[in-house]
């Protein structure tokens, strides 16, 4: 597609998982056949948050998330830490400059050791615009194929439009219900969170839903645990950032 079909195929786009789909398929046309996108909506002055609670989109390998997230080397790449205090796009010609100027942290060195040894080497990485001082969304374009000049070549000429189609994916990813893995809520669950969102009572939930009350409060409590979280009005805020409450069905 190009840029005028691709940003109106995302307009409508439905499901994380068609918009991914076709994200990944769109940058690979680029050369970006490697994709990280990450969100996180509890970003303090010392944390992103519970992992757990993080948007994460990728096509990486399965070895590659073990190593770089799961193990938490992502906290420490030179890249993430770019990402945190600026916005647009950067070349990843930055950690080949921190690498010749040897000012590297051996916590950075581990990360950009990692990295080559699967090929990830060269690439682009695109922070968002924040909405607020808790949110925070990047995207690492990692291309196995190409050298980092040769990356900077079709940057020059392909680079607005990259970024364009960077930006209005993540604007519409922001707008998608998203279910984090053991994060999910039961469609009880769901709609018991939705009444208290209301501002129902327990027993006009009850009523509304057909249940006794001690079966909403049930429904409230596991959706209190679905979502790892201390109260009901924590769960529906969660529940809200995620886009899981009023969700249509498709």
């Amino acid at each position: 597609m190009n840029l005028k079909e691709y940003l109106n195929f995302l307009s409508y786009t439905k499901t994380l998982e068609e918009l991914w789909d076709a994200h990944c398929r769109q940058m690979a046309k680029f050369g970006f056949d490697r994709l990280l996108y990450g969100y996180t909506q509890y970003r303090t002055a010392t944390s992103l948050g519970d992992p757990e609670d993080f948007v994460i989109l990728t096509n990486h390998c399965k070895d590659y998330l073990d190593g770089f997230l799961r193990s938490g080397l992502y906290f420490h790449a030179p890249m993430l830490k770019w990402a945190l205090n600026h916005e647009g796009a950067a070349s990843w010609s930055l950690i080949h400059d921190m690498m010749s100027s040897g000012v590297m942290t051996p916590e950075e060195l581990k990360v950009f050791e990692f990295n080559k040894s699967l090929g990830i080497s060269a690439g682009y990485t695109v922070s968002f615009n924040s909405v607020s001082m808790r949110s925070k969304g990047a995207i690492s374009l990692a291309a196995r194929q190409h050298d980092q000049d040769a990356l900077d070549e079709i940057w020059k000429k392909h680079g607005e439009d990259i970024l364009l189609m960077n930006n209005v994916a993540h604007l519409k990813i922001l707008t998608l219900p998203y279910n984090a893995p053991n994060r999910a809520l039961t469609k009880r669950q769901r709609e018991a969170l939705q009444w208290v969102g209301d501002g129902k009572t327990t027993q006009d939930i009850a009523l509304l839903m057909g249940l006794t009350a001690a079966t909403v409060e049930k429904h409230l409590r596991l959706a209190r645990e679905a979502l790892s979280v201390e109260t009901t009005a924590q769960a529906v805020l969660k529940a809200t950032l995620h886009n899981q409450m009023f969700v249509m069905e498709v």
